[in-house]
């Protein structure tokens, strides 16, 4: 929110600089989480396509977990040295480096391409975390809804380009010997993030003052801030519900989509140019309605905006669950499409609307965490279920249970209080 007549004023070129970083980084999480690798991952690259994907649910476990400890402090030390950019630039070339070594791998490299995916991970949900943090400075409780579905809508948008592109690799422009046509889109996905982050560093302005200091200051300072949240709870009351609240459901949309192309192959048979076409869809819708609810969002507010949501994608789970054929599949992939991002979008821009300036990098680090601890319990529920009966079908039904029970918990927000709190800056009498 940017009130301090010090800070420099907020001008279009850098709102559309910031909401083309989605653009940039959609790539990795649509080709390499969901589409493609993690499907190459358990087919070809590990022995056993049960054990690889059991194996990718550990994987993106570990990352979950580390990026979950890490963001917090990260993000705090970013708040305390306006180093949010500065840490935004090394994550993003971390992620650049590290998926263009998954080019590299092939079959009996499991043990090696899980720590690379890994690391790539860790650096991909940091670099999502920094830049969220830069939206409550970018926007009003009045337009965040708008500004975030941008957001969001051009990252979905942008996976489509890079499916469109993906697809001609895998189908007509690569050669199929060593699984090259799909090591190479790990390349496509280096590069859409190298190449379409370059307007977010030109014109994206670090707002919070720089202070100068030892890197073991810096990391004190990071755990006295967060230590500062802890013993003032209630200043942030509505923040942690919502945060608890989306680390439960977000847990189910994270299996949904870790797990979608694995659960395609293996209940309809879909080879890599059919989980193409379906994510080319998914993300086409996903991308409009992404923008459409920033104008619902701004007008209904985030809490009901979220909660619609929810209950649609329940709806759709439940479709894929009863799906005997492709056709019906399709309706439930679409539909999830439909509600996945608004619900993405609205979960943001809620968060940001409870953000004191002074805590922005600290709290979208907590979402980080909330986020990236929702990529545990469900993909873990998912690999347990499925090494206990051998069914993808009954794994995908525990969604369900994390999308019901993050909506109640949801109920729990107060979405006025938590706005007036970050404006006022002092906790409720």
């Amino acid at each position: 929110m940017n009130s301090n007549p010090r800070t420099p004023p907020v001008e279009r070129r850098e709102i559309v600089s910031w909401a083309m970083y989605d653009f940039a980084h959609s790539a990795f999480g649509t080709l390499v989480v969901t589409f493609i690798f993690s499907a190459y991952y358990a087919r070809s690259i590990a022995t056993d396509p049960i054990e690889g994907a059991i194996w990718w649910t550990r994987a993106v476990n570990a990352s979950a977990i580390i990026t979950a400890l890490i963001m917090p402090v990260v993000g705090a030390v970013g708040d305390f040295g306006g180093l949010k950019k500065r840490f935004l630039l090394i994550a993003t070339a971390v992620c650049v480096a590290l998926t263009a070594g998954l080019f590299r791998m092939g079959p009996g490299d499991a043990w090696i391409a899980a720590l690379v995916f890994v690391g790539a991970s860790v650096a991909y949900e940091s670099l999502q975390s920094l830049a969220n943090a830069f939206l409550p400075e970018l926007s009003t409780r009045e337009n965040m809804g708008r500004i975030s579905g941008l957001g969001w809508g051009l990252g979905y948008f942008g996976g489509l380009l890079c499916l469109i592109l993906a697809l001609g690799m895998v189908t007509a422009w690569l050669p199929e010997a060593g699984g090259l046509n799909v090591r190479a889109t790990n390349l496509l996905a280096a590069g859409w993030l190298l190449v379409f982050s370059i307007p977010t560093f030109l014109f994206l302005r670090e707002r919070q003052p720089r202070r100068r200091a030892s890197f073991g200051t810096y990391v004190r300072m990071g755990f006295a801030r967060i230590g500062d949240t802890a013993r003032d709870l209630r200043r942030y009351r509505q923040a942690i519900r919502l945060l608890i609240a989306r680390l439960v459901y977000n847990d189910g949309l994270t299996t949904a989509f870790t797990m979608a192309a694995i659960y395609a192959a293996a209940e309809f048979g879909m080879e890599t140019a059919d989980l193409l076409v379906l994510g080319i869809v998914v993300n086409a819708t996903a991308g409009a309605s992404a923008i459409g609810f920033g104008f619902v969002q701004d007008r209904i507010g985030g809490k009901r905006t979220i909660a619609f949501t929810l209950v649609l994608l329940m709806v759709a789970t439940a479709l894929a669950w009863f799906a005997r054929d492709r056709t019906m599949f399709w309706v439930a992939a679409i539909l999830l499409g439909l509600m996945v991002g608004p619900n993405q979008a609205a979960s943001r821009a809620l968060l940001g609307s409870f953000v004191p300036r002074s805590k922005q990098g600290e709290m979208f680090g907590f979402y980080a965490f909330s986020g990236r601890l929702a990529s545990v319990l469900g993909p873990l529920s998912y690999g347990l279920i499925l090494g206990a009966t051998g069914s993808h079908r009954w794994a995908i039904a525990s969604i369900i249970v994390f999308l019901a029970a993050g909506l109640l918990l949801l109920l729990r927000v107060d979405e006025e209080e938590g706005a007036t709190m970050a404006a006022e800056g002092a906790p409720a009498g």
